[in-house]
């Protein structure tokens, strides 16, 4: 029987030392590879192919959704398992979008572990508990399906977005949103590096074509 090769990334190394031990001590599991960046995990899932890549969302540099959909579009053969600290409704819905198979929070044990790459490699999808309650609480509470509009950024950076797109100041922002002048420039700042432009400029001239900023709204 061939064994389930996976793709270690997490940029925290005594955390990959435990996988990768976990990994390589039973017959049907084999690391593949480690990475401690989501470019490093694209590089490396390009180069060995793995079965189930094991993916943190908190990495330096591009997150982990990002790395996730960059390798899914170019590899979708290949079963992510967001394996993260994150279980935000969006975190968890953007990591959908970005095309994983599997979303675990990193107080599962082993045995939970184990199961998600199994069936990640079987072609299942596979929610820890925490995460499945949670879907089923959202869905339950009649909340509308979050918007597919840049999955990557948080229902607040959207909301930042929109008034961005507006013409709004980040003073205006503040005011508006009753948020510290640092918050909105750290949500600018973190949107300007989700959507990988290089000014607010740019930024709302995105928002404006997915049709956020409208002043009626």
């Amino acid at each position: 029987m061939s064994r389930i090769r996976v793709l270690i990334t997490d940029d925290h190394p005594v955390y990959r030392d435990g996988l990768h031990t976990l990994l390589t001590s039973l017959p049907d599991t084999e690391v593949a590879g480690e990475a401690g960046t989501g470019e490093e995990a694209i590089a490396i899932a390009a180069s060995t192919e793995p079965d189930v890549i094991l993916m943190d969302i908190n990495l330096p540099g591009m997150n982990g959704i990002e790395a996730t959909r960059r390798i899914t579009q170019s590899q979708p053969n290949v079963a992510v398992v967001m394996l993260t600290m994150f279980e935000d409704d969006d975190s968890v819905f953007a990591a959908m979008r970005a095309g994983a198979r599997g979303y675990l929070l990193k107080g599962a044990d082993q045995a939970e572990i184990l199961r998600a790459v199994r069936a990640a490699a079987s072609g299942e999808a596979i929610f820890g508990p925490a995460i499945a309650t949670r879907l089923m609480n959202y869905f339950a509470s009649g909340k509308p399906t979050p918007p597919s509009a840049f999955p990557d950024l948080t229902e607040r950076e959207r909301e930042v977005l929109a008034l961005i797109a507006q013409g709004m100041s980040n003073t205006d922002i503040a005011r508006r949103l009753y948020l510290s002048p640092k918050t909105v420039r750290n949500h600018v700042s973190n949107i300007l590096g989700k959507l990988q432009v290089a000014d607010r400029v740019q930024a709302a001239l995105r928002a404006r074509e997915a049709g956020l900023g409208d002043s009626r709204a």
